[in-house]
């Protein structure tokens, strides 16, 4: 019999060891065909003529099409949040027809016998483009120069959003105070990079289509093609197979998801398309591109009294379906667990010839945290102070929760539900025997290297709403089947709403069904994004379960002719409480429901009135080497409170793979450009991507000292606080070893490159 809160196997995996998970690239239909997607190699020009002549004469080649040859208007990608009139301007068309705005973008495509031939035929099609002026840099100076003309029609400049958010007077605590540091900060473009790429097959059936594709939002993916198609959407069924990864990628409405359903029925036959490793990393969602100017005023003891950061978004060519989530998220979550007096915090979103950008997790929190928590270590720099007593003299008390920090994102005000930040930090730095660091250093220092320590605090947002449906039913053989409008992407969904509804109806894992990500099975939902799945989709399941199980035990009674109080759910079946021979098993409970009339199908929906806040601290040591500018992590520690966690086991690896995900952002990963607009990281030569030998050993330290109080099982999500603290720690770890000032480590990534050129001014003594 399964609980909650124990660390149980997956039941997901034994399929994925026995090679039998079935992915979007193992679908096959016969008569299918494949799609490939003609891209610009321009950042910005005019699209003039488009000969497919010859890749059409080509053997194999079944048909070619150009946005010309799309219904008219061509279709508009809409967003899904944050839809504004001024993003209206910067939507994205499914093909590009007077217009390339990055290189990458889809201008036609071509649908052939094989990819092989697509790609041959793709060659052949001759496109005439007369280049134009490339926007390639954010800030005022470049998207407000007068030689950039808007990118879009309507448009004065190509700072597409503003946003500012004032509390406090600013400028006069920021006069009066009696210490200010300014400082800038540079979080570079990368973006989720997962083990599968994107991919779609999409198949006519009479007079609906199949979509097959590893989409977190079904729901949401379906709307959009049938509004694009002019479909109602009981004509279309979407499908998630299992899916190679997340992490943001995946909840978007590309160009690709309208194109492959149109050739399909067009063709009458399947489509599929399978993105190479090339497209993805320059036409998939890129993220995190952000520039920031803080001003910060404090007092000697370290006491925070006003914050002023302004901040440049790089948001690419196009506004895609996540509209301006990225920046919002990052305004509203930028003051962190911390007590602001004054806070003035200015959003400016720029639009640029590159790949458009989205989500990818911790969308917001990763810049925003990197941002806050070098400049609290930058305080106590100027201080004198150790890094650790400015965080604890600053840290919301927990009297002071719920607190609200006067910003909203998502729709929502940002209101603190729960927590203890200062248990945490204490945590954490028990933990990593922080009192012991000084002689470890003195070790280090023996031996030539630099040791430093760094921390990160962090306080997360889950659990966003609306709401969530779960439908509940037990089968005729004694198990059950759990519907829900979750997807799953590799992070244990089918565990964790097993485990849920297992423990409520005491029955083992193994005989609970998971049936999610296919809309004629679960005809609403909103998918997984946002840490949601547990919080909202876990609670929707556990309601449904109570009441099945009070329905189980109504059946239960009158079999056995007892009174309900005394029923006792075990191994799949109901005893009499004292009679553990007087039993009726779950599969009889079936039959004899059906017998009385009594239904054993329940639906519950939870809404989700308030997102939660989980919370922790990230804690890294290192060692540099002063000649190569290489470090090494001798530790990397996570306490991480997320209220109450439904399978440790679960959490815990979402934590380690959340922080190898921010070692890549804090170290490695870049998504570069030229002046140009060219991509000059469109490969995993150049893209750097973490392996076993930068990744360490992650020590995961689970608390539940604040329960969620928005929903019964206290739990708050638990996806994206293993990526948002990392870059901060290592970049504090690395200030600590050097001993230097606060103007370095504020750029990412943190590449030995640059650590070796702090190593060398340290020496020379320019910092």
């Amino acid at each position: 019999m399964t609980r909650l809160g124990e660390s149980t196997r997956r039941v997901e995996d034994p399929r994925f060891l026995r090679g039998q998970g079935r992915f979007v690239a193992d679908i096959e239909f016969l008569g299918m065909l494949e799609g490939m997607v003609v891209r610009s190699p321009h950042a910005h020009a005019r699209i003039g003529r488009i000969n497919a002549a010859k890749a059409l004469r080509m053997p194999g080649v079944v048909a070619i099409w150009t946005a010309q040859d799309l219904p008219r208007p061509c279709p508009i990608i809409p967003p899904r949040l944050s839809s504004t009139p001024e993003l209206q301007l910067a939507l994205q068309p499914v093909l590009a027809e007077t217009i390339v705005r990055y290189v990458g973008e889809p201008v036609a495509l071509v649908v052939a016998t094989n990819r092989y031939v697509a790609e041959d035929a793709a060659a052949l099609i001759e496109v005439e483009y007369q280049p134009l002026p490339v926007v390639g840099e954010m800030g005022d100076g470049a998207v407000n120069d007068p030689v950039n003309d808007p990118l879009h029609p309507g448009m004065s400049d190509n700072v597409i959003y503003r946003r500012r958010f004032v509390k406090g007077d600013v400028e006069t605590v920021l006069q009066s105070a009696p210490h200010r540091l300014s400082l800038n900060f540079q979080v570079q473009r990368h973006s989720g990079v997962p083990l599968e790429t994107r991919g779609l097959v999409a198949r006519p059936i009479e007079d609906r289509i199949e979509v097959y594709g590893p989409t977190k939002v079904v729901h949401f993916n379906r709307s959009v093609l049938a509004q694009l198609l002019g479909w109602p959407i009981e004509r279309i069924r979407f499908i998630e197979p299992d899916v190679g990864g997340g992490f943001g990628i995946r909840g978007e409405f590309y160009p690709e998801d309208f194109l492959i359903p149109f050739a399909a029925l067009k063709l009458r036959c399947p489509v599929r398309w399978i993105e190479d490793r090339r497209e993805h990393l320059m036409s998939s969602n890129h993220s995190r591109q952000q520039d920031h100017s803080v001003q910060v005023g404090f007092s000697d003891e370290g006491r925070l009294l006003a914050l002023c950061d302004t901040i440049w978004v790089d948001s690419g060519a196009y506004v895609r379906t996540h509209g301006v989530t990225v920046p919002e998220l990052t305004q509203a979550m930028l003051p962190g667990p911390y007590d602001w007096p004054a806070l003035d915090i200015a959003v400016n979103v720029c639009l640029t010839n590159k790949t458009p950008t989205g989500t990818y997790r911790g969308p917001g929190r990763f810049e925003g945290t990197f941002v806050r928590e070098r400049t609290l270590d930058a305080i106590a720099n100027e201080l004198g102070l150790d890094p650790i007593r400015v965080r604890r003299v600053n840290l919301i008390p927990p009297e002071k929760l719920p607190y609200s920090n006067g910003l909203t994102a998502l729709g929502q005000e940002v209101v603190f539900d729960s927590g203890d930040y200062q248990a945490a930090l204490d945590r954490a730095l028990m933990e990593m025997n922080y009192t012991g660091f000084p002689d470890r250093r003195r070790e280090s220092a023996k031996l030539g290297r630099l040791r430093g320590f760094g921390v990160a605090c962090f306080v997360e947002k889950s659990g966003l709403g609306p709401w969530e449906t779960a439908r509940i039913a037990l089968l005729g053989d004694g198990k059950v089947a759990c519907f829900s409008g979750l997807a799953a992407l590799g992070q244990g969904t089918e565990t964790m709403l097993a485990q849920i509804v297992a423990s409520n109806l005491a029955m083992d894992m193994e005989d609970v069904l998971v049936v999610h990500g296919d809309t004629d099975s679960v005809p609403t939902g909103h998918g997984t994004f946002a840490s949601r799945g547990a919080v909202v989709g876990g609670t929707a399941a556990y309601r449904a379960a109570e009441v099945l199980k009070d329905r189980i035990i109504r059946v239960g009674a009158q079999a056995l002719e007892a009174h309900p109080d005394d029923m006792v759910l075990k191994e799949s079946a109901v005893f009499v409480r004292g009679v553990p021979a007087k039993k009726i098993s779950f599969a009889a409970i079936w039959a004899e429901a059906d017998r009385l009339g009594i239904e054993l199908d329940v639906e519950e929906r939870f809404e989700a009135q308030h997102m939660t806040y989980p919370y922790g601290v990230h804690c890294a040591e290192m060692e540099i080497d002063p000649l190569t500018g290489e470090f090494r992590v001798l530790r990397y520690g996570v306490a991480y409170d997320v209220g109450r966690a439904i399978n440790p086991a679960l959490v815990q690896g979402q934590i380690v793979g959340g922080v190898a995900q921010g070692i890549g952002g804090a170290w490695l990963e870049e998504l570069a450009y030229d002046s140009e607009g060219q991509l000059l990281s469109a490969s995993l030569m150049d893209y750097l991507l973490p392996g076993a030998p930068e990744v360490p050993d992650v020590e995961v330290w689970l608390t539940e000292d604040a329960p969620a109080p928005s929903n019964p099982l206290g739990t708050k999500g638990s996806g994206e606080g293993g990526v948002v603290g990392v870059a901060p720690a290592l970049a504090n770890a690395i200030v600590s070893a050097l001993g230097i000032s606060d103007q370095v480590a504020c750029q990412l990534p943190l590449t030995p490159e640059r650590v070796r050129t702090w190593v060398q001014l340290r020496k020379e003594g320019g910092l």
